[in-house]
C-alpha cells in the first residue's frame, strides 16, 4: 500500500498538485502567512528566563554527548578537594590516587548515574512537577545514608563546573559559565529541599504530617512519571536510586 505520510508530504510540497491552494504552496495571490503562536509561558518556578533556558538546553547537547568522561572529570575533582566524601562509597572508596580513579569502572559507572540524573533534571525544564519531583526523591534517599550531611550536595557544584568548562572548551563562555551556576544551584537547592522533607518526616517518628504527605504524594508522582508510555521516556526509578541503599548505610553502584 505503501506510505500514505509520504504521500501526503510529497503532494503537500507539489505546487502543480491538482487542487493546490495558497495554504498547499500553489500559485496564485500573496496572502500573508499567519502570525506564530506566542512561546509558552516559562514556568516562574525556574531561576533562568525563556532565552537562557534555550541556551542552557542546546548547550547542555554538547554534554550529553559525553556524559561519561564528563562526569568521571567532576568526581575526580571532587575527590581531589574533599578526600573525605570517599568513605561513602563502598566500591572505589579505598582508591586514593587519581590515576586509579580516573580508571575505576565502578567511579565510571556511578560518574555516569549521576550525570544522567543531572541530564534528566535538564532535560525536565519544560515539565517543572516532574523536576521538583525528581530532585525531592533524589535529596530524600540521600537521609538513608549513614553520616550523610546535607551540606555535601553542595561540594558537589565547583567540580561539576569545572567538568563541564572542560568538555565544552572553547564553547563555554562567560555567560554560558553565569547559567550553568544558576542551573546548578538551582538543582542542588530543590535536591536540598527533598532531603530536608524526608529528615523532617524521619524525626517526627513517621507520623503524618503536612510535609510527610506532601512527600508522599511526590514520591508518587515519581512512580507515575517512571512508567514507560509513547509519550514519556523519563529515568527509571532505579537508576535514581543506585547510588543509594547499601545495608551498611553507603553509596552503592546498582548492579545490572
Amino acid at each position: 500500500m505503501g506510505c500514505q505520510l509520504g504521500k501526503v508530504l510529497v503532494c503537500s510540497n507539489d505546487s502543480s498538485a491538482p487542487g493546490a491552494t495558497v495554504e498547499d504552496g500553489g500559485g496564485g495571490g500573496d496572502l500573508p502567512l499567519p502570525e506564530p503562536p506566542p512561546p509558552a509561558a516559562l514556568d516562574p518556578r525556574l531561576p533562568l528566563t525563556a532565552r537562557e533556558k534555550f541556551r542552557i538546553t542546546k548547550s547542555w547537547k554538547g554534554i550529553s554527548r559525553a556524559m561519561e568522561p564528563t562526569g568521571v572529570n567532576m568526581f575526580l575533582a571532587l575527590f581531589q578537594t574533599h578526600g573525605e566524601l570517599l568513605d561513602f562509597f563502598t566500591k572505589f572508596g579505598d582508591l586514593k590516587s587519581r590515576d586509579s580513579q580516573a580508571e575505576s569502572m565502578e567511579l565510571s559507572q556511578h560518574a555516569e548515574t549521576v550525570m544522567a540524573a543531572i541530564d534528566e533534571g535538564i532535560k525536565a525544564m519544560d515539565n517543572v512537577d516532574f523536576l521538583l519531583d525528581l530532585l525531592h526523591q533524589i535529596g530524600a534517599s540521600h537521609t538513608k545514608i549513614k553520616g550523610f550531611k546535607k551540606d555535601y550536595f553542595w561540594k558537589i557544584q565547583d567540580p561539576f563546573l569545572d567538568a563541564v568548562k572542560l568538555t565544552l572548551g572553547e564553547r563555554y563562555t562567560e555567560d554560558m559559565d553565569r547559567i550553568y551556576r544558576t542551573t546548578i544551584k538551582f538543582l542542588i537547592e530543590t535536591v536540598v529541599e527533598g532531603y530536608d522533607l524526608a529528615e523532617g518526616a524521619k524525626n517526627e517518628n513517621n507520623t503524618p504530617t503536612t510535609d510527610q504527605k506532601e512527600l508522599d504524594k511526590k514520591m508518587e508522582a515519581i512512580r507515575h512519571y517512571s512508567t514507560p508510555s509513547p509519550e514519556r521516556e523519563v529515568v527509571n526509578k532505579n537508576n535514581v536510586n543506585n547510588t543509594v541503599n547499601n545495608k551498611d548505610g553507603k553509596c552503592q553502584i546498582a548492579k545490572g
